[in-house]
C-alpha cells in the first residue's frame, strides 16, 4: 500500500508521528516520508533516532498556517496525514484565536494545498473532544472535521479523497494521565488525584492508532470517519493498577473535562456502520453515494446507539490494565516509595 509512495505528516514530530514512521519502515518501503513541523529541535532529535532511514526521510520546517509553504511541501506527495494541531485544552482556552488559526485555518490550508497539488488521500486525525464539544479545542476540531469531510465535494476530476480518523487520548502519550501518575508515584506521593471517581476513558495504544490510519489509507473512498472498536477503563482502576497502595483523592472535575469519552453520537448512528474491528460514520451529503463511497462488509448500527466509554460493552479491569501497562513499560518503575498502604474499598460502577 505504501511501497514507493511519498507520505507527508503535518505535526510529525509528536508521539503519533514517531510511531507511524517506525511502523511504516517496518512494514513498507516508502519512497519518502516528509515530516512537516515548526520545531527544528524536535526534528533534529527525530533525525538522529531514525538515522538508518535518512535516505527516505525528509524534514520540512513549516507551519500549517502558512499556505505557501504547504504548497511547496505537498509537491509530488501521494498521501498526507494531518496530525498538526493545538491540543492542550487550557492553552486553547487562553489563546482562542491562536487555536482557531492552527486548527481551523490550518486545516483549510491543508485542504487547499492537497487539492491543488493533486494529493491522492488526506487522513486527518481527530479526537473524541470534537464530539459534542464543551471546550474550544473540541470546537475547533469539530469544525476541522467538517472541513475535511466537505472537501470531498471539491476534489472534482483530481480525485483527492479526504477522511477522518477519530480516537481519544492515547495510552502513555505525552501529557496523558499515565505518565502523570507515574511521575507522582516515582516521587513517593501517597495520593493520586482523581478528578471524579466516576470517570471513564477508552483505551487505545499508539500502535492501534497507526493501524486505524492504515485502514483509512487502504479503504477510504472519501468522507468517512473511522473509529476503532476498543475497550473502556475506569480512571480509578488505572490508578490501582499503577499503585495499589496509593490513596485515591477526588479533587473535582476540571473545566472543559468530560466524565466519559464519546466517539459516536446518537444522531450519528443513522449513518454509522459496524465492521469487525471498527466503525465508520458516513457523511450525509448529496455528493455522497453508497455505490461509489461505501465500504463493503459493514452492517448498520441500531438508531440511537452511542459509542460512549461509560456504556461500552468491553472493559479492562485492574489486572487487564496491569498487563497493558507492562506492555507499554509503565510498570517497570519504583512503586515502593509509597510508604503507607491504603485499602481502597470504594468500587466505582
Amino acid at each position: 500500500m505504501l511501497n514507493d509512495k511519498t507520505i507527508l505528516i503535518t505535526g510529525g514530530t509528536g508521539s503519533f508521528g514517531e510511531k507511524f514512521i517506525q511502523i511504516v519502515f517496518e512494514k513498507f518501503k516508502p519512497k519518502k516520508i516528509i515530516i512537516y513541523s515548526r520545531d527544528e529541535y524536535k526534528q533534529s532529535l527525530m533525525k538522529q533516532k531514525f538515522k538508518s532511514h535518512e535516505k527516505n526521510l525528509r524534514f520540512f520546517i513549516g507551519d500549517v498556517r502558512d499556505k505557501e509553504r504547504l504548497y511547496r511541501a505537498f509537491n509530488e506527495v501521494d498521501y498526507v496525514i494531518h496530525a498538526a494541531a493545538m491540543k492542550q485544552v487550557p492553552a486553547c482556552e487562553y489563546n482562542p484565536f491562536e487555536a482557531i488559526k492552527t486548527n481551523i485555518h490550518g486545516a483549510q490550508n491543508v485542504i487547499d494545498a492537497a487539492l491543488d497539488r493533486g494529493v491522492k488521500k488526506v487522513i486527518a486525525l481527530s479526537t473524541d473532544k470534537a464530539v459534542n464539544p464543551i471546550n474550544l479545542y473540541g470546537g475547533t476540531k469539530l469544525v476541522s472535521d467538517k472541513l475535511f469531510i466537505s472537501a470531498n465535494a471539491y476534489s472534482g476530476s483530481k480525485g483527492t479523497r479526504f477522511s477522518v480518523v477519530r480516537y481519544g487520548n492515547v495510552a502513555g502519550s505525552r501529557g496523558s494521565v499515565i505518565p502523570f501518575f507515574k511521575g507522582l508515584i516515582e516521587k513517593g506521593e501517597e495520593n493520586l488525584p482523581i478528578t471524579d471517581f466516576r470517570m471513564t476513558r477508552f483505551w487505545i495504544t499508539l500502535e492501534q492508532g497507526v493501524e486505524l490510519v492504515f485502514k483509512a489509507l487502504e479503504e477510504a473512498k472519501g468522507g468517512e470517519t473511522f473509529i476503532s472498536k476498543i475497550p473502556s477503563f475506569r480512571i480509578t482502576d488505572l490508578a490501582k493498577a499503577m499503585n495499589p497502595n496509593a490513596n485515591l483523592e477526588e479533587v473535582g472535575i476540571r473545566e472543559g473535562e468530560k466524565l466519559h469519552e464519546v466517539m459516536i453520537t446518537k444522531d450519528d448512528s443513522r449513518m454509522t456502520y459496524e465492521y469487525k474491528k471498527h466503525y465508520i460514520i458516513y457523511p450525509h451529503f448529496d455528493w455522497w453515494s453508497s455505490d461509489r463511497h461505501f465500504t463493503n462488509g459493514g452492517k448498520p448500527i441500531k438508531e440511537g446507539f452511542e459509542y460512549n466509554s461509560g456504556t461500552n460493552r468491553e472493559w479492562l479491569g485492574v489486572e487487564d490494565l496491569k498487563e497493558e501497562l507492562a506492555k507499554l513499560g509503565y510498570l517497570n518503575f519504583n512503586t515502593s516509595l509509597s510508604i503507607k498502604e491504603v485499602a481502597v474499598s470504594k468500587e466505582v460502577k
